[in-house]
């Protein structure tokens, strides 16, 4: 598997550390209540297809981001830094 990194261009998977769904970018407000926390912290989807993660290219030029690839296929489906994916959520 391949991801291509915005800055280093493609590289192979193991110069990345995944670090699970990119659910961290949507992290809640403090006052936004038990259930919002409780949703946030221990309820995740599953998805058999499209989904967004977390990645730092560790072995690399240090960046985070976040791929969007097909569960149920393998298929690298994008990847942009995490900053620029928070700032244009």
């Amino acid at each position: 598997m391949r991801i291509t990194c915005p800055i280093c261009g493609a590289r192979d998977r193991r110069e990345f550390y995944y670090q699970g769904a990119a659910v961290a970018l949507d992290r809640p407000l403090p006052e936004a209540g038990a259930q919002a926390w409780d949703d946030y912290l221990h309820n995740r989807d599953n998805p058999a297809g499209p989904t967004r993660e977390l990645w730092q290219h560790e072995a690399g030029c240090g960046a985070w981001l976040v791929v969007a690839r097909d569960t149920a296929t393998h298929e690298m489906l994008g990847a942009e830094l995490a900053m620029t994916a928070r700032e244009g959520a």
